[in-house]
């Protein structure tokens, strides 16, 4: 018998339901709750005891490790030199800077991409070089480097640098040196067989690398190129920049940083935490008009903005440009210096934006039919494609459906003789060493583990589609039953829910990928009150306590109207959630944002 899902069990209990999943399951997730840590750590320093445990989940396990986590700021400071080929890159660059040649930084459409552009060009010219940027259109060109991109540029320029690409363009970097260009590649994508020919590859996942820096975005590759020029052109006798100036020209980028690292979902530990935190501190005093801007557009008020602000409010402001319509429009926001544009840009941004959510929805929906018969078939990973998915939001929609199903999603808009798709995985299935694997039939691909992209001739659409059916099924076979994960940080009393811990966890910030808020697990909550909320009832609001004369509590759950139906008034619940400080009218209430419940044993 193949696997049984819980979203299985609901269409059979409601055929007429299609894939809309109207039941509520009996147990959606798995919760594993982290081991308590070790009382000698708690007792080893001062900190709260519940932010040691949630500190300890995260793999600190001494004092002095979690001391420097609070530190975070000044923890991290990498030389730019350990990346590989950071030497070359520099001398190259201020070799053109004297002899006035020109230099073309070659972008990407997406947030990260974009940054990047913005943040080397601006740092170059402060170092004296004549430099222009070229984004490709996602549609005419696509990812990547493109032939007749590179003939272009070639006429203008003598060196190229990529940001956020190049690491798989071997046909295309070959051209550009045969073209007479000096290639600097900066990427931080997966690397395959071999490098590109290019005068230099700064990518921290090569392995010949000694930099910690592994897990940078693509704008923090381009930050510590940047960086590394920046020093070197101040430490030159009679220079034009003074040691002073490039400092402050270093700490100027740092909000662009932020906005790419949290953008392209990258970890904040380590490396990308520290860059974040100093980002952040800059976007809550911008000084960039075309950020202070989109922060009035996304209703976002300096000082209020974190990695969450980004990630749900800017981050998709600025990749909509590049979905639908030209990722030059967000670059300029980043470059501008008059209000007024700034503004129109902005505005054409946020017009893009609920555009890009409408045509998300109508692919969504699109999707079902072909979604109805891979279910029925127990696919391993589902393969959706067809002209009506538009390429610029192939990969939200395919992250909407791997959050929804919780398999690996590969969405594709289809052409008449190219087709380009984009794929989200779960973490048991590597989507890029999947994509390696099957690469004799792909144009060009990349991306990350999680997360990647390709172009594929049309024709071969259905030799792709199962051949990484076959893959998938192989390295999934072993999963009796694939369902998301929460990781439990700590179990708690509902008594014990209050400001002060809530003030303790701020600490922690920025939160995101590998470093999320804390995951709290209340046992046996009361019921006082269980309501729907949103447009289409999808959310559910609660009033809960610990039994009767106790303090009651807020919190709402996304996404998990269902189960309105199927609580009353005294009903026994376990609740997962993040604990957060909701403002309205300006006025602050601490609430709980239920991640997942179940009805209590007890």
């Amino acid at each position: 018998m193949g696997r049984v899902h819980w979203w299985q069990w609901a269409i059979a209990v409601n055929p007429n339901s299609r894939c809309e999943i109207d039941m509520v399951p009996k147990q959606a997730k798995n919760w594993v709750i982290h081991p308590v840590a070790p009382p000698a750590l708690i007792e080893s320093t001062p900190e709260h005891p519940l932010l040691v445990q949630v500190l300890y989940n995260r793999g600190l396990q001494t004092a002095a490790e979690i001391n420097a986590f609070l530190r975070g700021i000044d923890a991290v400071q990498e030389n730019p030199y350990k990346l590989r080929d950071m030497t070359p890159a520099v001398a190259r660059i201020i070799e053109a800077i004297d002899r006035a040649e020109t230099l073309c930084v070659y972008g990407d459409f997406d947030a990260d991409g974009v940054t990047a552009t913005a943040l080397l060009v601006s740092a170059l010219q402060a170092a004296g070089a004549r430099v222009g940027p070229y984004i490709p259109d996602r549609v005419d060109e696509g990812y990547g480097l493109n032939l007749e991109a590179i003939e272009r540029i070639a006429q203008q320029a003598k060196v190229m640098i990529t940001v956020d690409c190049g690491i798989r363009s071997l046909r295309e970097v070959a051209r550009a040196v045969e073209l007479g260009l000096d290639v600097i590649v900066t990427d931080h994508h997966s690397i395959g067989t071999e490098l590109p020919n290019a005068l230099a590859v700064i990518n921290p996942r090569r392995k010949d690398c000694q930099s910690n820096s592994a897990r940078l975005a693509g704008v923090g590759v381009a930050y510590r190129l940047a960086q590394a020029v920046l020093r070197a052109v101040a430490q030159r006798r009679g220079s034009r920049l003074s040691e002073a100036q490039a400092s402050d020209m270093e700490e100027s980028l740092l909000d662009l940083v932020a906005l790419g690292t949290v953008a392209d979902m990258m970890p904040l530990l380590g490396e990308n935490r520290s860059l974040v935190q100093r980002g952040l501190a800059r976007l809550n005093a911008p000084q960039r008009v075309g950020v202070e801007t989109l922060l009035t557009v996304a209703d976002l008020r300096p000082g209020t903005v974190d990695a969450t602000a980004i990630g749900f409010r800017l981050a998709p402001r600025l990749n909509a440009a590049g979905r639908l319509a030209h990722a030059k429009l967000a670059y300029q926001l980043l470059r501008t210096d008059d209000a007024t544009q700034a503004y129109t840009l902005a505005m054409e941004l946020e017009a893009l934006n609920n555009r890009r959510r409408a045509l998300t929805d109508e692919a969504h929906k699109a999707a079902e039919p072909q979604l109805t018969a891979q279910m029925s078939s127990d696919a391993a990973i589902y393969v959706v494609h067809g002209p009506q998915f538009a390429p610029g939001i192939v990969g939200l929609v395919a992250g909407k459906l791997m959050d929804r199903f919780y398999r690996p999603v590969v969405v594709i808009e289809e052409g008449e003789h190219e087709s380009r798709g984009s794929a989200r995985s779960i973490p048991e299935f590597d989507i890029s060493a999947a994509l390696d694997e099957v690469s004799p039939l792909l144009m060009r691909h990349g991306g990350h583990s999680r997360a990647a992209g390709f172009t594929i001739a049309t024709g071969r659409l259905p030799e792709f589609a199962h051949a990484l059916q076959s893959v998938a099924q192989r390295e999934l076979s072993t999963q009796a039953s694939l369902r998301p994960t929460i990781h439990v940080d700590a179990v708690v009393g509902l008594d014990e829910v209050n400001w002060s811990i809530q003030e303790q966890f701020t600490r922690l910030e920025p939160t995101g990928q590998e470093n999320p808020s804390p995951l709290l697990l209340c046992r046996g909550v009361r019921v006082r009150e269980a309501r729907p909320i949103g447009t289409q009832k999808q959310h559910m609001r609660l009033i809960i306590d610990a039994g009767p004369n106790t303090a009651v509590m807020d919190a709402v759950a996304f996404q998990q109207g269902p189960w309105v139906k199927a609580l009353s008034e005294g009903n026994r619940i376990d609740i997962v959630f993040q604990l957060e400080a909701n403002e309205w009218q300006g006025r602050k209430r601490l609430q709980l944002n239920v991640q997942d419940l179940r009805v209590s044993e007890k």
